[in-house]
């Protein structure tokens, strides 16, 4: 889970690549807003030159059905043809209409003025073979044209055709799409230099709170643990974001202030011995002494230097445990053996102090554990309960299965424990009854041992005790049911 949480947070690093949130801000809503207005701008333009298409269209469709009755009705009358081209242009101011009226042979009969010099009769015979309908045709001057031919039969005869070729000149259209096109090259070119001006103010105004919040840690030092980020009046990502960097604050006060108590214990811890040692030596050397004297001075030196090793030994293991990289020896255990080994080491000790010590288990309590740290943290709680036992105590080793957990009790009737020292005793260093722990060689690390080896093997520890009717403490450890069924990581 760590590796896999190291690796997606060095491929965002990856992704953003160190750049400025500022930046990256400006560059979006400038991107963003920059395609809005160019959507908005290319639609209404296109809008319009559909609009215009449409239109003209529709009059030139409306021209040629006027002009077809005229010339069903009247025949080749260039008059009455010219007549109703010069009143449609003086209604539409914009549109200006060109009509040619051509016997069956092909012979012009009415042309409209101007018509000849910009389409003539072949160009247009010749566009129109190559498209149906309306289509787009280009005088030799370059000016545009919208135009369509279409065959009328005569009323006096129906055996003979004459044809229509009508236009429309799309000057005034094109002049009406080129200002259209200027603005619209106008907006975009004004929205490329507004648009990141106005994000980067955004974007400047957006991250302040967030250069507050950094200002505000840069000031944090191990000195300075205390403070606090104020997240009133942020937005609600910032306070988020400050409530979560308070959070990690308050905890790295509680470490640093339990790293400080640890190593000033440890330095207590470790002071006692080592003066000791000091202090036989100076004591041994400061005269001629006899050989049982030095023999003395030598044991006092080597009773030490044990507890002192096996000081540093359950620090060391401390230290080891809590390292992510560490791994269990896991196997397949039945809990009731490893009771039985345990009374039977501590049966000649309980019995020289007049103490009771029993074992019992149910048949067929496995569990798959490390065998050497449970019977380590086992051992640590029977020797802890020997140490408040009098003669005539006892003490009982019991498991059984609770749910989907195996509980092992390890329960005395010992002094007791106080109530108010009872939630500190899993704490480093820490004695409930510091006099008899000195005395018998204690460091208060026997506790913390079996709870760091519980919850290495994804258990629970739990305590209770009444002063002068004894202790119970309870081990409660996973099943681990399928993976004694499948034998899943098992040596």
């Amino acid at each position: 889970m760590f590796s896999k949480t190291r690796a997606s947070t060095d491929s965002q690093a990856h992704k953003w690549g160190g750049t400025s949130l500022a930046t990256l801000l400006t560059s979006w809503y400038t991107a963003a807003v920059f395609l809005v207005v160019a959507g908005a701008t290319g639609s209404f333009y296109l809008g319009l030159a559909d609009n215009l298409r449409r239109i003209s269209e529709q009059s030139l469709l409306d021209e040629l059905d006027v002009c077809r009755a005229l010339v069903h009705e009247r025949g080749g009358d260039s008059h009455a043809l010219h007549e109703e081209v010069e009143i449609d242009s003086a209604v539409r101011r914009y549109q200006k209409f060109y009509v040619r009226v051509l016997d069956p042979n092909g012979a012009a009969l009415s042309t409209t003025p101007g018509m000849d010099r910009d389409l003539s009769s072949a160009r247009m015979q010749q566009a129109a073979a190559n498209h149906a309908g309306i289509f787009w045709i280009d005088s030799p001057g370059g000016a545009p044209y919208r135009a369509i031919v279409a065959t009328v039969p005569r009323e006096a005869t129906r055996n003979e055709a004459w044809t229509l070729q009508v236009a429309v000149d799309l000057t005034q259209e094109q002049e009406v799409l080129g200002r259209q096109r200027i603005w619209v090259w106008t907006v975009l070119a004004a929205a490329l230099i507004f648009c990141p001006a106005v994000g980067v103010a955004i974007a400047r105004r957006g991250t302040r709170p967030l250069r507050e919040v950094a200002e505000t840690a840069s000031h944090v030092s191990s000195s300075t643990l205390n403070e606090r980020i104020r997240a009133e009046g942020y937005p609600v990502e910032i306070r988020v974001l400050a409530a979560a960097f308070n959070a990690m604050l308050e905890r790295l006060e509680e470490s640093f202030a339990r790293l400080s108590r640890f190593s000033a214990d440890i330095a207590h811890e470790l002071r006692t011995p080592v003066n000791n040692i000091r202090g036989e030596a100076e004591v041994a050397l400061a005269r001629t002494r006899t050989p049982e004297e030095y023999a003395e001075a030598l044991g006092s030196v080597l009773e030490e230097s044990v507890r002192l090793s096996e000081l540093i030994e359950s620090l060391l293991f401390l230290a080891r445990s809590e390292s992510p990289g560490d791994h269990l020896h896991r196997t397949r255990e039945d809990i009731g053996r490893i009771l039985a080994g345990i009374r039977d080491y501590y049966e000649a000790t309980a019995t020289e102090m007049g103490v009771t010590l029993t074992a019992s288990a149910g048949e067929g309590i496995l569990a798959v554990v490390d065998r050497a740290l449970l019977q380590r943290a086992l051992g640590n709680l029977v020797s802890n309960a020997l140490a408040h036992c009098s003669p005539g105590n006892g003490i009982w080793l019991s498991a059984q299965r609770q749910d989907a957990r195996i509980r092992i009790e390890i329960r005395d009737t010992g002094s007791g424990i106080p109530a108010e020292t009872l939630p500190r005793v899993f704490d480093r260093f820490y004695r409930a009854d510091p006099a008899r722990s000195r005395d018998s060689g204690g460091a208060g690390l026997g506790l913390p041992i079996v709870r760091q080896i519980v919850l290495l093997h994804g258990g629970d520890v739990q305590i209770a005790s009444e002063p002068g009717h004894g202790t119970t403490v309870a081990v409660l450890l996973p099943l681990a049911v399928g993976e004694i069924a499948e034998g899943k990581g098992l040596t």
